[in-house]
């Protein structure tokens, strides 16, 4: 059963008023970023008006499926034990990705559709994909999942099945962006950049290194 079947008027409303990709981004912007890692199907991220990243990922997918796109969600890898792992629906427009994103950090959110390939647009987070101690983590992505074939955990309105979609993830092969080489090198975040990276975070919500 869709989405759209189980909203109250003023929730069809709100679902029909998000008429772009950057509208839905504005959404996922206005709602309270949620520090505690349960997950929230799309139905309730409208309801509650609240989500973390794979909840912001989850509902984007499905208002950008209202507006005929493919509902594509794919994950940004990052360093193990250093950070949090971060979830994109991505879009194409005359051939190009973009992505719409819930986050806690200010630059891992929308991106326009200009990059040619996923990997460009995966790229496209580097700079911004930092931890609270400025270490730059991304390291990897998965391919795309069409969630269109996960229909029938009904992902748009049970917790379950968007349970279920993240347990997929973690069975998929992890694409690399760069080689030991480059790791080595990297440099720190800039104090400008991290205290940018961090503005309006939830601070409950922020991945702290080195606390199992």
């Amino acid at each position: 059963m869709s989405l759209e079947t189980h909203l109250t008027a003023e929730e069809r409303s709100r679902f029909a008023s998000l008429t772009s990709p950057r509208k839905i981004q504005d959404f996922l912007d206005s709602i309270a970023y949620e520090p505690e890692y349960a997950n929230r199907c799309p139905l309730r991220v409208l309801r509650e008006l609240r989500g973390h990243c794979y909840d912001g990922a989850l509902f984007g997918a499905a208002a950008l499926r209202r507006l005929g796109y493919p509902p594509l969600v794919l994950l940004l890898i990052p360093e193990p034990l250093v950070d949090d792992d971060h979830m994109l629906a991505v879009f194409r427009n005359n051939g190009a990705f973009g992505a719409v994103a819930k986050s806690n950090f200010t630059g891992l959110r929308y991106r326009e559709p200009v990059y040619r390939t996923l990997r460009e647009l995966v790229i496209s987070y580097f700079e911004d994909y930092v931890n609270t101690m400025g270490r730059k983590t991304l390291r990897g992505y998965t391919r795309l999942l069409d969630l269109s074939k996960y229909d029938a955990l009904d992902w748009e309105t049970t917790d379950a099945g968007c349970d279920r979609i993240e347990m997929r993830f973690k069975g998929m092969r992890h694409i690399p962006i760069l080689t030991p080489e480059m790791i080595r090198g990297l440099s720190p975040a800039d104090p400008r950049t991290l205290s940018a990276a961090l503005e309006g975070a939830d601070v409950e919500g922020l991945f702290k290194p080195g606390i199992a």
